[in-house]
């Protein structure tokens, strides 16, 4: 028997740490579980606040250069010395569909061409709803997981707390005494996953919900520069 334990049972713990230290097996390997979901947490959430930081710049970025291109044209040329971006994407995989539906179209000078038919520009909304859904999923990575770590921490902390209060019990039962102070430590101990599991899930949650509110927000730019994307062909007269 180590000398924490010694001690522990010498007096009774006056702080979580000792709690921890000298608690049951089941107790420890719960919070073994629930610290590793948090530091795997935190990870995510600091990732995904960064990745999400950098799309709204990359897409202010964007917008700067849309608004200051005459032409269609022009804009995919500015567009091209951005860095890669999920609106820049979506813009090029649009033009190039143009590109290859109508060649020479875009570039200055060219022969005037014949605007693209009804069919053609479903098939351009296809081609922009698709590139949308997979930068939707990329910025999604990571957001089940949050919401997963967020949900079983409470219970797996519940959980804990059960498996300790039965063992108080036992300790009880087996020692004959229905004292207060030989049933306190073991039912604080027991209340600690839940604490942990709590401490847990808090952060995962709120975090959860704000980056589904930034992916929504992605989403409906980039939604809404497609449909700017088919105004503008239009407006240039390459839409019949």
């Amino acid at each position: 028997m180590t000398l924490s334990a010694l001690l522990l049972q010498a007096r009774p713990p006056q702080s979580i740490l000792e709690m921890v230290l000298g608690g049951t097996v089941p107790t420890k390997i719960v919070l073994l579980v629930l610290c590793s979901g948090s530091i795997y947490a935190w990870w995510l959430i600091f990732h995904k606040w960064k990745q999400f930081r950098e799309v709204r710049e990359q897409g202010d970025q964007f917008l700067e250069h849309m608004e200051q291109a005459q032409r269609l044209e022009d804009a995919y040329k500015a567009i091209l010395a951005l860095p890669e971006s999920p609106y820049g994407r979506v813009f090029r995989q649009g033009v190039n569909f143009f590109s290859e539906l109508r060649p020479g179209a875009l570039r200055e000078g060219g022969p005037p061409t014949q605007g693209l038919s009804l069919t053609q520009l479903e098939a351009l909304r296809l081609v922009l709803e698709k590139e949308e859904a997979e930068e939707r999923d990329e910025l999604a990575h990571g957001l089940g997981t949050l919401a997963i770590i967020g949900s079983v921490s409470p219970l797996l902390g519940l959980m804990g707390t059960v498996i300790g209060i039965m063992n108080a019990f036992l300790g009880i039962t087996s020692s004959g005494s229905s004292n207060i102070m030989a049933v306190a430590p073991g039912v604080a101990e027991a209340l600690v996953t839940t604490v942990a599991g709590l401490a847990v899930a808090i952060p995962a949650v709120i975090a959860y919900n704000h980056f589904v509110g930034e992916l929504n927000l992605v989403s409906g730019e980039l939604e809404g520069f497609s449909s700017e994307f088919i105004g503008t062909l239009a407006r240039e007269g390459l839409v019949s």
